[in-house]
Parts: structure tokens; sequence; C-alpha cells
């Protein structure tokens, strides 16, 4: 009997709030380390539009993520049907982007690689309630039924385990 393996889409907001604070690279290596092995293994990729919002930044993580070794998936015509099939199950699935302020541009993105690959999306966003103007990631995916779920529970999920050591 086989089993199927998990793989993960990521979203940006993932990569770049892990860099930014609670793992960021300077005290967590070890966090860095295992998306490189989970990237190389196949477990874990992203989207070509999530890099494409990585690396404008030309920081520490756009140099990181393009050693890393994560999968960038390109966006093709599959994928682009996807997307308008997302947009026509939902007419508040237009509102996942905000093209106002340019933000949330890799969203539709995302999810439509989720569910080309079959994957599970893995977000920072959480779900919003029905009266609110924005709709998330975590809304979309419940409405074209793909699983997602937190970068906290995906470590839990590959029983990922940290350790700490003095510096001293």
């Amino acid at each position: 009997m086989s089993q199927e393996v998990t793989r993960y889409c990521l979203d940006a907001n993932v990569l770049i709030n892990a860099w930014n604070h609670y793992y960021a690279r300077d005290f967590c290596p070890d966090y860095w380390k295992q998306l490189e092995l989970l990237g190389h293994s196949g477990r874990i990729f992203i989207c070509e539009e999530v890099k494409t919002e990585i690396v404008r930044t030309d920081d520490g993580l756009a140099d990181w993520l393009k050693q890393s070794g994560v999968s960038v998936y390109p966006s093709d015509g599959t994928i682009t049907e996807i997307i308008k099939s997302i947009y026509l199950a939902d007419p508040r699935h237009e509102q996942l982007v905000d093209n106002k302020k340019g933000r949330s541009l890799a969203d539709p993105w995302v999810i439509a690689h989720g569910i080309a690959q079959k994957a599970c999306v893995v977000t920072k966003e959480n779900k919003e309630t029905q009266s609110s103007k924005r709709i998330k990631i975590p809304n979309v995916c419940e409405n074209m039924n793909i699983r997602w779920i937190n970068d906290f529970d995906m470590i839990r999920e590959l029983k990922i385990k940290f350790s700490c050591i003095s510096g001293k």
C-alpha cells in the first residue's frame, strides 16, 4: 500500500515573515537548512510569481532563495485556466488581489499551483469573515476544495524539530 507524500506550495508571506521575524537566519539557521532539504526533496515549492515578489527586494532572503534549491514552478496555460476557474467559481475571488496597493499579486497563482500540483497551500493569512470586503487565500482554498495550512502546522506535519544552543 503506497502512501502519497504531501507537497506544500508556499505563499511569499511564509518566507518573508520567517526571514524578517521569528526564524531570522542569524538565530534560527536550522529553519532555512530544513527548507533547503525540503526543496531538494521536492516536498516544498513556490510559483514564479512568489519568487518575483521576493527577489524584487534584492535582500538576504532573495539571495537565499536563489541558491536554496526550492523548486520554482512556472505559470503556463494550465495555470492560467485554473485561475480563470477560480475567478468563475465565486465573484468574491476577484478581491483576492489588491490592485490598488499592489499587494497579494501572487495569491491566485499560489492557489492555482496548489490545485495543479495537488499540493497543500501554506500561508500566513487567516480566513476572513463573510462580512469582510477582502477575501484571503484560506477562503478561496476552502471554496475551491484545496487544503491550506499555516507554516507552523506544516512544521508540525513534517515533524521538524529545532534545537537551541547558546552562542556563548
